[in-house]
């Protein structure tokens, strides 16, 4: 089951480093999904083990989403994609 996709505000208050499902909610993928893509070597960003976990560096993560810098205040993000969606769906 795939989980809702995290939301601007969420991804930029992650820690620096997150768990397989925040960051398949993240990629908009299922965690199934997520382990299969490591099993392979296919996952789209550096994954780290430890102990019988997996975990992802937000930056890495951030970098995979095409996110080079955080934004000063991350709800005013929220706020300019809600709008963007609105102008995109009048139009």
């Amino acid at each position: 089951m795939t989980e809702t996709p995290l939301t601007f505000a969420e991804v930029f208050g992650l820690p620096l480093a997150v768990d397989l499902r925040t960051a398949a909610r993240a990629l908009g993928i299922c965690p199934g999904t997520a382990y299969r893509l490591i099993r392979v070597g296919s996952f789209p960003c550096p994954v780290v083990r430890v102990g019988n976990h997996y975990r992802i560096p937000t930056a890495f993560l951030l970098n995979t989403l095409g996110i080079d810098q955080v934004p000063v205040y991350a709800e005013d993000m929220e706020t300019g994609a809600r709008y963007a969606a609105r102008e995109t769906e009048e139009n």
